[in-house]
């Protein structure tokens, strides 16, 4: 049980890895020059058939610019994308130079590289002035990713594949995907990069925030109606103060009601009819 959990572990190592790797843009000879290995061997690493040592292990890590424990199987340490991480995303995605967007920005290229490796928190007002080169809003680089998990969910429904082979695939187990699709966790750089692999799309495409203009325009006619009633919109208010437990009971609640009842709230005809409970008499 021990020698198949270590392998699980290596495997997964391993996948992190290449999906890191590719997500640069390095061959494997690149990687493998920059840390200091043969190609032969980065291979054998990501195909899960050599475990790499510690020292190699921090040497990829940062060729690839993460932390040794994000290429770890570890999903008690998912920590959630820190502002500097999406700024390096987003700038690859725009094939920008450290130095075009540090002028874009006004800022210094040498500042820029330690935001984008986390040595360094930017004002706000720096995280403004990046927001505007990268033509994104601030929300980008700050705030809570919404639509992540959505579309993390959209991308898999739309490939015909389950949690678990999107898991597999990642090197994750699939309660950790079930907890990014629900918006239950943040996940870590390695993390979204890996998602982003198995499914074949890059990790800026899902972490970019919808146009609240575009999401409207996708609703159904009777939703946009229900959206004008006031008491709707009180009750949308006070959902959003709920955490996602809070959220899951309540959804529980409503399917139980529906089950127990007809349309519109009415009592179902087998607890209604003949011999029902609620039969008079």
């Amino acid at each position: 049980m021990a020698a198949r959990v270590e392998r699980e572990k290596t495997a997964a190592c391993g996948r992190r890895i290449r999906a890191a790797r590719e997500t640069r843009g390095l061959s494997l000879s690149a990687l493998a020059r920059q840390a200091g290995i043969t190609p032969s061997y980065l291979s054998e690493v990501e195909h899960g058939a050599k475990r790499p040592s510690l020292a190699v292990l921090r040497r990829l890590a940062a060729a690839l610019n993460l932390d040794p424990a994000d290429l770890l199987m570890d999903e008690a340490r998912t920590v959630a994308l820190s502002p500097g991480e999406r700024v390096r995303l987003l700038r690859q995605e725009r094939k920008l130079t450290l130095t075009a967007l540090a002028e874009k920005a006004g800022i210094t290229s040498s500042y820029l590289s330690e935001i984008e490796r986390g040595r360094a928190n930017p004002a706000l007002a720096t995280l403004e002035q990046l927001a505007k080169a990268l033509d994104v809003s601030l929300d980008q680089l700050w705030g809570p990713l919404r639509s992540l998990g959505v579309r993390v969910r959209e991308v898999r429904e739309n490939l015909g594949l389950s949690q678990a082979e999107v898991a597999e695939r990642a090197g994750v187990s699939p309660g950790l995907v079930g907890q990014v699709e629900r918006g239950e966790v943040q996940p870590s750089l390695a993390t979204l990069e890996a998602i982003a692999a198995a499914l074949g799309v890059s990790p800026c495409f899902l972490i970019r925030e919808e146009d609240p203009a575009a999401l409207y325009a996708r609703l159904s006619p009777c939703v946009r109606e229900l959206l004008t009633d006031p008491k709707v919109q009180a009750v949308l208010e006070r959902l959003c103060t709920c955490t996602p437990a809070e959220l899951r009971f309540l959804l529980e609640f409503i399917e139980l009601y529906k089950k127990r009842h007809g349309p519109g709230g009415l009592p179902s005809p087998a607890e209604d009819g003949p011999g029902g409970r609620n039969r008079a008499g």
